[in-house]
């Protein structure tokens, strides 16, 4: 209570939200190592620029070493510029095997746009962390990218897919040619907003990074914001009780104000929303949930008028590359979440199955957003095996024929 009281008093004070477009970028609050002078030398995508030690109390349990990682990639807004990013790699107790340890791509979920909630430096939470040690103890390796902006200069652009991607890429390339013992594959793994950018990655891996070998995708509370799945989100949320999740709202339009320069986010909000808004570039939304909730903020309350229409902007930048894939993907869902609701999860998959794509679904009927995670981490992992072992994922796309 006492730190909802602090957050409160610091976003409410009145040079704490005045009316400037910084408030919304999330730089700082990291140490000097998320940053680094350009340099020529460093113009091209996927080189690891440096690299320390994990702190003792950020070392997922079940790592023999972990490292924090700065490395360069290309721009997911623009596609041509070079920026820096963040992330971790996490290496599995044990000597490698010949060809090096089996890669794994991890994609984490919202965690917010402010720098100091990149996961490499606030750490992960204790479901994410136990979520990864069953997958370093079946000898995997994790790469773990904070994502374009997170930890490192700009705004990050929360949700858009392809700057996740092209994050998520690179982490591969730079780790893969920095003398680590790695295999050459790479399974693209996330949960909510890392399942996008775990499936994005798989997308793009052809066109922008052809020299990494995919081998399959584990998604868990995908998005999918087509307009049939905008409808199943927006009749699961009420508009006049407190709604912690809007905080999802802010962050969204914080994309649409980052790439669109006409757009403000204050046009949209009412005074009391206003700053609690604003809280996003400077808090994590673990806190903005509980901020949210002692403003009681609901939708009436916090909107002066519909931001529908700067939501569908924020929305096309949401996108997949492509959903004809060819990897076999593998889709949890929980039929209680109220985050990715379920009809928004089956929506891809039917999508993905009318593409070709070899898709294997399977609904938790008693599961919501995170718990849906741990609960599945069994069928995931034997879905992984099962590919490595060199059997071909026929999935159960037919599921939906048998509907029909």
């Amino acid at each position: 209570m006492n730190r909802i009281l602090t957050l409160i008093a610091f976003l409410f004070a009145p040079s704490a939200w005045a009316d400037d477009a910084r408030y919304y970028l999330g730089d700082g609050g990291v140490s000097d190592f998320y940053s680094m002078p350009h340099a020529g030398k460093y113009e091209e995508a996927g080189k690891l620029l440096k690299k320390q030690s994990i702190d003792r109390n950020l070392l997922l349990a079940d790592a023999s070493k972990g490292e924090r990682i700065l490395y360069t990639s290309t721009s997911g807004l623009d596609e041509t510029s070079i920026v820096h990013v963040s992330g971790a790699l996490f290496l599995p107790k044990g000597k490698p095997p010949k060809a090096g340890w089996p890669l794994l791509s991890w994609s984490h979920g919202t965690v917010g746009i402010a720098d100091q909630c990149a996961p490499s430096w606030d750490g992960y939470p204790d479901f994410h962390r136990d979520y990864l040690g069953h997958w370093l103890r079946a000898g995997f390796a994790i790469i773990a990218s904070d994502y374009e902006g997170l930890g490192t200069k700009g705004t990050h652009p929360y949700l858009a897919t392809r700057p996740a991607a092209f994050s998520n890429l690179d982490a591969i390339r730079a780790v893969q040619s920095a003398g680590y013992p790695l295999s050459k594959g790479v399974f693209f793994v996330g949960q909510s907003q890392g399942a996008a950018a775990a499936l994005a990655s798989a997308g793009h891996a052809k066109s922008y990074a052809p020299e990494i070998k995919v081998q399959g995708v584990v998604a868990t509370g995908i998005p999918f914001f087509s307009p049939k799945a905008l409808i199943a989100v927006r009749e699961k949320r009420p508009r006049d009780v407190v709604d912690p999740q809007l905080g999802y709202n802010f962050l969204a339009l914080s994309l649409v104000q980052l790439v669109d320069p006409n757009f403000s986010m204050n046009d949209y909000l009412s005074d009391k929303a206003r700053p609690v808004a604003q809280g996003i570039s400077k808090i994590c939304n673990r806190d903005m949930r509980k901020l949210i909730a002692s403003q009681k903020l609901t939708y009436e309350t916090t909107f002066t008028q519909s931001p529908n229409a700067g939501l569908e902007k924020a929305f096309k930048l949401m996108q997949y590359p492509r959903l004809a894939l060819d990897m076999p993907i593998f889709i949890a869902s929980g039929a209680r979440d109220q985050d990715t609701p379920l009809r928004m999860q089956l929506a891809l998959v039917r999508r993905l199955c009318d593409q070709g794509t070899r898709v294997r679904s399977l609904t938790y009927d008693d599961k919501a957003h995170l718990t849906t995670l741990t609960h599945s981490i069994r069928d995931a992992m034997d879905f992984v095996s099962s590919i490595q072992n060199g059997n071909r994922m026929a999935g159960n796309c037919h599921i939906f024929e048998e509907n029909n």
